[in-house]
């Protein structure tokens, strides 16, 4: 009996068969891009260790220092002085504008968060380059627990912000910004820009992992946004032409730094707009979507290229 079973033909092991026998265990090839709908699910399944990756990046980042954790209020709160100080009150860039120091502050504090998510996202790959070659796991999680962790970082800075903005009615020629039920739409702005750089930030760390030279370009490209968006002052009082002033307003950046005062802000040039939080959350949709797929198509190169 046991003559003739092993007188038996064995099974041929085609490359069919193998695929199929890897993925009823769970086995994936190596340097193959796995389908979307299985890549989005295997990110969501990773949302623990984005949670704790960014919490932990967060409260490392300013560990070594004496005041440690409170450079994450500190250092938007003394770069709002210093644009209070200079284009507020010195040059008063921000003409036409009843409370130019909530102006200023709720424009400098929202952009800075963008601005260092970005900018850590973009390095993301770079800097994680013995990880990404050691382990499996999808290379999303990296930008987003990036942009995560500068977000977290920077919430309780924005209690800083909505302090300034009470206090600004001591500062003369400043209209008091009333504390109202606006401000309970700050949450969902800053929800919808961080959304929407996420998008940014997955675009920039597949472009930099390939090309990393131009993180070099990042303070320079960045400078140019924040003066192009209004942070400091007022696009429209300053740029003449219609179209211009309009391509200005409307763009991502400037839109969500004017939702952001749309809900601290009691300005009447700046008036609440739903047109204007309709097209925020679909900036935010768009560019997470974009940037995803974006990302998504170059996983099979991450820490090869």
């Amino acid at each position: 009996m046991g003559a003739a079973a092993s007188a038996l033909p064995a099974r041929e092991l085609t490359p069919e068969r193998a695929a199929k026998i890897a993925a009823k265990h769970g086995l994936a090839p190596i340097g193959v891009r796995p389908r979307l709908r299985d890549y989005v699910r295997t990110t969501w399944r990773r949302r623990e260790f984005i949670r704790g990756m960014a919490s932990s990046r967060a409260y490392a980042e300013n560990e070594g220092t004496y005041l440690g954790q409170l450079w994450a209020i500190l250092t938007p709160a003394m770069n709002a002085l210093v644009y209070v100080m200079i284009f507020g009150l010195l040059l008063k860039a921000s003409r036409g504008v009843e409370n130019v120091v909530s102006f200023i502050v709720v424009g400098t504090f929202v952009y800075r968060m963008f601005d260092d998510g970005v900018h850590v996202a973009a390095k993301s790959i770079t800097n994680n380059s013995g990880l990404v070659r050691a382990l499996k796991f999808p290379r999303a999680v990296l930008p987003i627990s990036a942009v995560v962790s500068k977000f977290m970082a920077q919430l309780p800075a924005l209690l800083v912000m909505a302090v300034f903005v009470v206090l600004s009615r001591y500062v003369p020629n400043n209209v008091p910004v009333p504390i109202s039920w606006k401000w309970l739409l700050l949450p969902v702005a800053v929800a919808l820009f961080f959304v929407f750089s996420l998008g940014v930030g997955l675009i920039f760390a597949r472009v930099c992992s390939a090309f990393p030279d131009l993180l070099n370009f990042f303070p320079f490209v960045f400078r140019i946004v924040m003066y192009a968006s209004g942070v400091i002052f007022p696009i429209n009082h300053y740029v003449q032409n219609g179209a211009v002033t309009g391509v200005l307003e409307y763009q991502p950046i400037g839109l969500y730094l004017d939702i952001s005062r749309q809900a601290m802000m009691n300005e009447p040039t700046i008036p609440l707009d739903l047109t204007k939080w309709l097209l925020a959350l679909a900036w935010a949709v768009g560019m997470l979507v974009v940037g995803y797929v974006f990302f998504w198509r170059a996983e099979a190169r991450y820490g090869r290229e």
